[in-house]
């Protein structure tokens, strides 16, 4: 046999057990190789379309401090909910109107639920306030032109009417819109462009960069909210695979840690002060 030849049966007798020594060390320390590089772990979370904003930004930091992927859909919640109840499956859903995760628990659906965020109101008008509005009063005068959006998916005009009709305004003001709309953010712009005077918004909106910067606020009174659609919750399925990592998300996006891009967004962390404030005034609470 040439010396060659030798060679490269010892070169390759030295590269098996190489890989053999490889092999043996994976298996030691409990995964082979193909298991040594383990999938990520992956949750699916669904939730109302209006907490988007601060959802996806809040997902990506979660995504970097655990390496858990969150699959995310964001829909109007009636939607979701009535698909819930029937054939749809997530892992994680967070709701708007308490009601709806109440029901997800009586019908054997949802595991636990936890308040998440709440919403608010303002007046908006264009920069500088041309019309000088100071109160909801003010979209009443005569001459005011008032954005407003009736025919919107729930909460949006719904939301407007009952905050109007609490203040005692509700026909005076409807007697000054301009325009009447289908959908919230496209009566806002008429807002920032000058072609109406006010309109009552979610302070959501107002953090949007298409329209924050052509804004200017007026706060509403907290007594004139109405309150079905200020509460949003978030729940473990039923359906849940993983419910550890289901748990464990559910407890960082409630906590300071993902309140923080709730506040970002405009809305109110039930984890802050005033958080805790309206988890007792509106009951909050997970009962079975």
């Amino acid at each position: 046999m040439s010396s060659d030849h030798e060679e490269q049966q010892g070169g390759r007798r030295a590269f098996l057990r190489a890989g053999l020594a490889g092999v043996l060390g994976s298996a030691v320390a409990g995964v082979l190789p193909a298991q040594a590089q383990a999938a990520p772990r992956t949750l699916h979370v669904w939730s109302c379309g209006g907490l988007a904003e601060a959802m996806i930004p809040a997902h990506a930091a979660y995504r970097q401090a655990t390496s858990v992927e969150v699959a995310y859909t964001g829909a109007f919640a009636a939607v979701l909910g009535k698909s819930l109840l029937a054939s749809g499956r997530t892992d994680v859903f967070a709701g708007r109107v308490l009601a709806l995760a109440r029901k997800l628990r009586k019908a054997g659906r949802m595991k636990f639920f936890v308040p998440l965020c709440f919403t608010s109101y303002v007046i908006v008008v264009p920069k500088g306030n041309p019309a000088n509005i100071k109160s909801v009063d003010d979209m009443a005068r005569q001459g005011v032109r008032v954005a407003m959006a009736p025919k919107a998916s729930p909460p949006g005009g719904d939301a407007a009417n009952g905050l109007l009709k609490a203040a005692g305004v509700l026909e005076a003001v409807k007697r000054n819109v301009v325009n009447p709309g289908s959908c919230v953010q496209r009566s806002v712009m008429d807002v920032c462009t000058g072609k109406a005077d006010a309109m009552i918004v979610e302070r959501r909106i107002t953090r949007m960069p298409a329209f924050g910067p052509h804004l200017d606020l007026v706060e509403i009174p907290e007594k004139f909210y109405p309150a079905g659609p200020l509460t949003f919750t978030v729940g473990l399925m039923e359906e849940a695979e993983d419910i550890p990592a289901a748990e464990d998300y559910i407890r960082w996006i409630s906590g300071p840690e993902g309140g923080a891009y709730f506040d970002r967004a405009g809305f109110i962390p039930a984890s802050s002060a005033k958080g805790q404030e309206l988890v007792e005034k509106l009951g909050v609470k997970d009962v079975a």
